[in-house]
């Protein structure tokens, strides 16, 4: 029986040995953008849509109108002298009329006045009185509360703070002294009044 030799297992077989094919190169994987966040990415190199957004939606904020500054200051009263002396002797008359412009005609100058004087002449407090109106005034416009809160203000320079009041409605394009209903009145004239017409000059 032939066996071979230790010789014979060092040479090469004539025939060639069966291997497995060559795995072909795995394609580059692209460099991904700097937004694109936590990916995923797959045996072919492109990136699963799992991309985060560069500018997501965001809710609307409902408190983004601020409130507006008052037309003049607290202590600006030499503004309107008028105001100014009738609010020092008759303050009751310049409560009246706002009170009738800030409730819009619901109820009439004189009562509104007439209650405020009570409420002084027996507590002494009218101020609490007038506080509520300068905050039903603020909710009307959106104005600001400044310098400080309405019951702080009207405690401490009732006056002022009724000039102020009063001071803000006539900038408002309000006429204090013909009261609510004949604002609405004057408003309903200039409305129907024609549109002016500018004729030039032709030669």
């Amino acid at each position: 029986m032939y066996t071979p030799s230790s010789m014979e297992f060092g040479k090469e077989s004539p025939f060639p040995t069966p291997t497995a094919p060559p795995y072909p190169p795995s394609p580059p994987v692209a460099s991904l953008p700097s937004h694109v966040e936590h990916s995923t990415v797959t045996t072919t190199g492109l990136p699963l849509n799992k991309t985060k957004p560069s500018n997501p939606p965001t809710a609307p904020n409902p408190d983004s109108h601020s409130p507006v500054p008052w037309s003049t200051g607290l202590c600006d009263c030499c503004d309107d002298c008028n105001s100014c002396c009738l609010t020092c002797w008759c303050p009751c008359v310049t409560f009246g009329r706002i009170a009738e412009i800030v409730d819009r005609g619901s109820t009439s100058c004189g009562v509104s006045g007439a209650l405020y004087m009570l409420i002084l002449c027996v507590t002494g407090c009218s101020c609490l009185y007038s506080c509520f109106y300068r905050s039903k005034l603020r909710g009307q416009y959106f104005l600001k509360e400044s310098p400080c809160t309405d019951c702080c203000i009207h405690c401490c320079c009732e006056e002022c703070a009724l000039c102020q009041e009063y001071r803000e409605l006539k900038n408002r394009g309000f006429d204090m002294s013909i009261r609510w209903h004949g604002n609405m009145e004057r408003k309903k004239r200039m409305s129907a009044l024609p549109p002016s017409i500018q004729v030039g000059m032709f030669r």
